[in-house]
């Protein structure tokens, strides 16, 4: 599996996290900001996210053995579903009641310019990581609207580093837009519903995130474009005279399992309907270099 692209995505997302994290702290620790302490939390938490995130990428690199004869591709899967917890408990969990605490015990923030700088470097250090995990995520991607393509999208490293990138943005513009509103008014309170703002996004960010990974660890099939491609050739095939819905499963974002029953024409020896199949397999192989495995039965062979 060609995981090169994802990891440099990943290493964007960690490096911008690490140096967003440190300064949020230090804004929250001067400042007394829950929206930027939740914020902190926030990139703390996307920092082991993303770490998780290479350990599922270079575990699923494992070669077959006979423990998993289909090897460990599932692994970025799993890990994928491991992080999407982390942000609903931690990260959406943390803000939340942070954001409840700052309600019940309001005080004015101090020295909000250190919130300012902080969120704009954030901003940009955010965004900048977002233009590599996008620019990674559009190599393959299905679809001109990016909801769809995220559902559509068979590699879970990547889709989970946009979505957390795409998190990280609109949470920074909530904490700043509460930091704005909380010293025009004088009013802690928009401070404390900024990081209860935060806390809903984060849940929701989760929610989307492990629906996706559950749908893949389940066992997803394969695009229906990889369907067609298939079904096209078996069309096309003069040996071939019916055929029943093919199987696939995705075992990591470039391994696909492959299954169909033929039947094939009556006049073929079982030599001759040997030698259709072998090619038959090798036509999918290659009009679908993401099939990893192909096995395909022939009611011929129970005659």
């Amino acid at each position: 599996m060609n995981t090169s692209g994802s990891n440099i995505a990943i290493y964007g997302a960690i490096g911008a996290n690490i140096l967003i994290a440190i300064s949020k702290f230090i804004a929250a620790f001067f400042t007394g900001s829950s929206a930027m302490l939740a914020e902190g939390i926030h990139s703390s938490v996307d920092t082991g996210n993303g770490l998780l995130l290479l350990l599922g990428v270079k575990r699923s690199e494992q070669k077959p053995d006979k423990q998993h004869p289909f090897g460990y591709g599932k692994e970025v899967y799993f890990w994928s579903f491991v992080v999407s917890m982390l942000v609903f408990s931690v990260g959406g969990g943390f803000a939340l009641y942070e954001g409840i605490y700052a309600l019940q015990h309001p005080t004015i923030n101090e020295n909000t310019l250190w919130s300012y700088i902080v969120l704009f470097a954030a901003i940009l250090f955010e965004g900048t990581a977002l233009f590599i995990s996008m620019k990674t995520f559009n190599k393959n991607r299905t679809s001109k609207n990016l909801f769809k393509s995220i559902v559509q999208s068979k590699d879970a490293a990547t889709f989970a580093v946009v979505i957390e990138d795409s998190a990280a943005i609109i949470g920074l513009l909530i904490a700043l837009l509460g930091t704005f509103l909380s010293q025009q008014f004088e009013n802690p309170y928009f401070d404390g519903g900024a990081s209860i703002l935060i806390g809903i996004l984060l849940l929701l960010v989760a929610t989307l995130l492990a629906h996706e990974s559950k749908d893949l660890l389940l066992g997803e099939s394969a695009d229906k474009s990889v369907i067609m491609k298939i079904n096209d050739i078996l069309r096309k095939n003069r040996y071939v005279e019916n055929w029943n819905v093919p199987l696939t499963m995705h075992f990591g974002p470039n391994n696909i399992l492959f299954t169909v029953e033929l039947d094939l024409k009556d006049t073929l020896s079982l030599e001759e309907s040997q030698e259709v199949i072998a090619q038959i397999r090798k036509d999918i192989k290659d009009a679908e270099p993401k099939i990893g495995r192909v096995f395909i039965h022939s009611k011929d062979f129970e005659k």
